[in-house]
């Protein structure tokens, strides 16, 4: 299958938000949460990267959110791509998606661990439901924080779900929480063990989270992970 770039934003340094298609197929399904494998030949190879999906289905339409990496080998092929320019897709695939619907959920996601996140907020908040939903978000600087006023318009919107942003490094406009998600999360959960957490991020953030939370007596079907390597 063929990704078509249609169009592109930038979200913060080094980080866009892209719009791609799939140009032979009418409908592309997928559940929020999954990712697609792009490849394209580079320097006499072909190399292929896993990317989140940021959206929700919207025809042969699909959006992702991912940063440049200056030695990468692939996002820096994306950053120079054109709308109208293609590389090769396979999927939709992977697991990290809603399980169930019912239970209170926690999202907790670091950097463009955001991905598939949004994608899974914008279908939560179009179902009818009163679940509550806390997306606890991290970043190193507020300018990090990928998406952070459409969250908070979605905060506004729906009462049941709260964002809870933090930085590691604020700067002086800053007023908001401080320091890593780990113990925030620990704080919002306080001695609860009956809700869901979904985590997406790097492997680091991802491995310690899921240790605290087993140490607090989670079993691991309530715990939900995406890392990145």
């Amino acid at each position: 299958m063929t990704a078509r770039l249609v169009s592109w934003r930038e979200l913060a340094p080094d980080v866009r938000h892209f719009v791609f298609e799939a140009p032979e197929v009418e409908k592309l399904d997928f559940q929020p949460g999954q990712f697609v494998s792009l490849s394209h030949p580079i320097g006499g190879k072909t190399i292929t990267r896993a990317y989140s999906l940021s959206g929700v289905p919207d025809g042969n339409r699909f959006e992702l959110c991912l940063n440049r990496v200056a030695d990468g080998l692939f996002s820096p092929h994306l950053f120079a791509m054109s709308p109208g320019e293609s590389v090769s897709m396979k999927g939709p695939l992977g697991t990290f998606v809603w399980r169930d619907r019912d239970r209170e959920a926690f999202l907790v996601a670091t950097g463009t661990g955001i991905a598939p996140m949004r994608g899974m907020l914008l279908d939560e908040l179009a179902r009818e439901g009163a679940r509550p939903v806390t997306l606890l978000f991290g970043a190193r600087y507020p300018h990090g924080l990928l998406y952070r006023y459409e969250f908070e318009e979605m905060a506004a919107a729906h009462p049941r779900l709260r964002f809870v942003p933090t930085v590691t490094r604020p700067d002086e406009t800053w007023t908001g929480r401080t320091g890593r998600v780990q113990p925030h999360l620990l704080e919002l959960l306080g001695d609860r063990t009956d809700v869901d957490v979904y985590i997406c991020g790097l492997a680091d953030m991802v491995n310690d989270t899921r240790a605290l939370l087993k140490e607090r007596g989670f079993d691991r079907k309530q715990v939900i992970v995406e890392k990145f390597d």
